[in-house]
């Protein structure tokens, strides 16, 4: 029990308090708080707040090796960006561990920093307009913590107050997830109605009645099509009495205000509309702070030592590339997909692939097409994937990533600074299109202004129209409808290495359609041999790419548990499993399915 407790030490706020780096923000030195004179002013809320931002758990910083925010597909596993090595998730090789696993105290010690201050906010003695703000951030940071654990448990303990050493709650058992998610989305709710909306205005750094919006419409779509398809396909996981409609029409409603508040307002919008490589050149900015489209994003500076060095990384591979999968579901220019379009030109080499198809593709991969840069100064063209790299610059299927990359060269490899996005409001329109699209309410009108916007703003002309959709003898998923296959074609591709594809398939239930008993293959290796100006290091390192008996690269031929594909537990690993050691010490939590 004393173990278990520690979840509530106050050194754990102390310390919390005393070493986050709040650089970008004005804030004064805490070491500790005397709730009897520290609640005084408005500013004693913001200096509070602050270290909410300098979370990683909420808001990554993406500093470590190889990290960045176009990583995330490929760390987490899936299957359309293939890392160095495999999944241990994905090919059912986690395991129960008696203790950690995101479940230990201190996994818990940030929502009791966030229940804190929701408990003493309102002793200060200042008018509602001035506080409330803050009570909007602690809320939506709030919501941020609890979804990450619902994504990765189901259900969870919920705490809406500070637990203490006599709390029963440290003893209850897990609340449903439905219920959760409607807790959640009621602290949403109130952060809505809390945050100033950013509309025309200034970028402050801090969350908007915007980034609420879409935080509210991305968690409530998460669950409402969980619900929805695990039970009709009726796995361990379903919510017993929900078809998950209710938080569906939640996604759609919220997605659809923040529309409204677009169409009235002229902010949110896409940026770069109509700009040649404009897709691309969304991805590598240092400051967004004039964007209309990114919402929410965290901002680097030399001078504050806040910084990172992906741009050094995604020169190179990054131990990653896209699937042969991802690339073929790029529509050609017509609209149709490659197995009926006569536009397509096959996928001989990189310049063949991306003809007359998609414009995103030709911008999120690189092309030896003479202009594709790794550098623009000094000049340096890209001509072969960096397969005679080190593990780090190393890319495993010959699609290597150009999405996210600068070629600015920068001056210190290891201080750069380029902006890392968290929101961005082609998001929400897609969440929108897709929500509509599950109700069975959308319109062409929906449609035009959700994905043929994204189609417009990236110079594709096929566009979707839902009364003439071509039949693709290729599409992903069995048992929806043509309209909702090609929505989901379209988040794929317009949020590719952005961080939704596992919880995508998850939320889905489509593990058993896009994971199990199948592995992800690269590009057509031939299409290298006698590569002009291919270097002696690049040609020893090509000749030992496994293949596949059709000749496409196999980065995971070595390993024999993949031989079959990914042995991934339909009825086990789309959730994650309770650490033995918190079932003992509560044993009214239980277990997962499977576990």
């Amino acid at each position: 029990m004393k173990k278990y407790k520690n979840i509530i030490v106050w050194i754990c706020f102390a310390v919390w308090m005393s070493s986050c780096n709040d650089d970008f923000l004005e804030r004064s030195p805490l070491v500790n708080i005397n709730d009897a004179t520290y609640w005084a002013t408005a500013n004693d809320l913001k200096i509070y707040a602050n270290n909410f931002y300098q979370q990683t758990e909420l808001l990554p910083d993406y500093k470590r090796l190889n990290d960045s925010p176009y990583m995330i597909d490929a760390r987490n596993g899936s299957d359309i960006d293939v890392y160095l090595d495999y999944s241990k998730r994905l090919n059912g090789e986690n395991t129960l561990p008696a203790s950690g696993g995101g479940w230990s105290s201190g996994d818990w010690t940030l929502l009791r920093n966030i229940n804190y201050f929701m408990d003493h906010y309102r002793q200060v003695n200042a008018p509602w307009d001035e506080i409330k703000q803050y009570a909007g951030e602690a809320l939506f940071f709030r919501s941020i913590f609890y979804f990450s654990k619902l994504r990765s448990f189901g259900d969870v303990p919920w705490s809406s107050t500070t637990v203490n050493m006599d709390s029963e709650s440290l003893f209850a058992s897990r609340m449903p997830r439905s219920q959760v998610t409607d807790s959640i989305l009621h602290d949403l709710d109130l952060a809505v109605e809390y945050l100033p909306a950013r509309a025309g205005g200034s970028w402050t750094g801090r969350v908007t009645k915007e980034v609420a919006l879409a935080l509210q419409a991305r968690i409530a779509l998460y669950e409402g099509t969980w619900e929805k398809y695990h039970a009709l396909k009726n796995t361990p996981f379903k919510v017993d009495g929900s078809d998950g409609t209710k938080f569906i029409q939640k996604a759609a409603d919220t997605a659809g205000a923040l529309i409204a508040m677009a169409e009235q307002n002229g902010s949110p919008a896409l940026d770069n509309a109509g700009k040649e490589n404009g897709y691309w050149s969304l991805f590598n900015q240092e400051d967004y702070s004039g964007s209309k489209e990114v919402l929410l994003w965290r901002k680097y500076s030399a001078a504050d030592n806040q910084t990172h060095r992906w741009t050094l990384d995604s020169k190179g591979g990054m131990m990653r590339g896209l699937s042969r999968k991802m690339v073929e579901s790029y529509l050609c220019m017509d609209g149709k997909p490659i197995a009926v379009s006569t536009l397509y030109e096959g996928d001989r080499n990189l310049k063949a692939i991306v003809a007359n198809r998609d414009p995103r593709l030709n911008q999120t991969i690189q092309v030896d097409d003479g202009k594709h840069f790794i550098w623009y100064s000094p000049e340096t063209i890209f001509q072969t994937p960096t397969y005679e790299g080190t593990s780090e610059g190393f890319c495993t299927t010959g699609y290597q990533l150009y999405k996210g990359h600068n070629p600015v060269y920068p001056t210190v490899f290891f201080n750069t600074t380029l902006g890392a996005i968290y929101f961005r409001y082609a998001e929400t329109l897609l969440i929108y299109a897709e929500a509509k699209a599950e109700l069975g309410t959308i319109t062409q009108s929906d449609i035009d202004k959700t994905v043929n916007a994204l189609r417009d703003r990236a110079g594709m002309t096929g566009r979707l129209e839902m009364n003439q959709i071509t039949t693709d003898p290729n599409w992903e998923f069995a048992g929806i409808s043509p309209l909702l296959q090609e929505i989901r074609r379209e988040r794929k591709i317009e949020l590719v290495c952005e961080g939704f594809r596992v919880d995508d398939i998850f939320r889905w239930a489509a593990a058993d359609e896009l994971i199990a008993g199948k592995k992800p293959k690269g590009a057509v290796k031939q299409q290298w041999e006698n590569y002009p100006g291919a270097s002696d290091a690049f040609l020893t390192a090509w000749e030992k790419l496994n293949t596949d008996e059709n000749g496409y690269i196999d980065p995971y031929q070595q390993y024999s548990s993949l031989s079959n594909g990914f042995n991934f537990n339909l009825n086990r690993d789309y959730l994650s499993p309770i650490p033995t050691t918190e079932l003992v010490l509560n044993p009214n939590l239980k277990q997962n399915p499977g576990w």
